[in-house]
């Protein structure tokens, strides 16, 4: 059976983050022919071009980490309306230097989480503008404006009952769109 390795791009560096919390629980609803790794973000430095050519290590150790999966899930909260500075740097290092985007043409899923009414959607909007412009096959429907309530996640920190057809479907489609883009 096929192995599908998903690169897992949490836009949170706080410790308890609902983000990385919801990365963690719905990798566990996805079929075992999907592994997840959550990839290490908060060691990469700023993005600057005067570094293309002489990358700091954990630039290139989480290039090496997306090139060799088969897709991406990116689950991100909104700051500002928008995405967290520390995703928008990940995002920038791995499209640079000129030519080599590691993240063109993976297929990639889109979550995030908030205890604001609209969850994450201002994020996942921009976000969806930067990924078009990285050649980011990205899943369009459903869409997944959570919203942290009581019920999100047990005691066990897994996806709770009430959620857990909602996410589900989402992690089903998800599925289906890596498998239908990946060679």
């Amino acid at each position: 059976m096929r192995q599908y390795r998903i690169a897992v791009i949490v836009g949170s560096l706080r410790k308890d983050s609902y983000n990385r919390k919801l990365a963690t629980a719905i990798a566990k609803l996805a079929p075992p022919e999907f592994s997840f790794n959550q990839i290490q973000i908060s060691d990469l430095p700023p993005y600057n071009q005067d570094d293309d050519e002489n990358q700091a290590a954990s630039v290139r150790r989480m290039k090496a980490e997306v090139q060799a999966a088969d897709g991406l899930l990116i689950v991100t909260p909104e700051y500002n309306r928008s995405i967290p500075g520390i995703l928008k740097n990940v995002l920038d290092h791995g499209s640079r230097p000129y030519g080599r985007n590691v993240w063109a043409g993976k297929p990639a899923g889109i979550l995030g989480v908030s205890p604001g009414s609209s969850g994450t959607a201002m994020a996942q909007q921009h976000l969806r503008n930067i990924l078009a412009a990285l050649d980011v096959l990205t899943q369009g429907q459903p869409e997944a404006f959570i919203q942290v309530r009581e019920g999100l996640f047990n005691e066990a920190g897994d996806i709770g009952e009430a959620s857990k057809p909602f996410l589900q479907n989402w992690i089903d489609r998800y599925v289906a769109w890596v498998k239908r883009h990946v060679a």
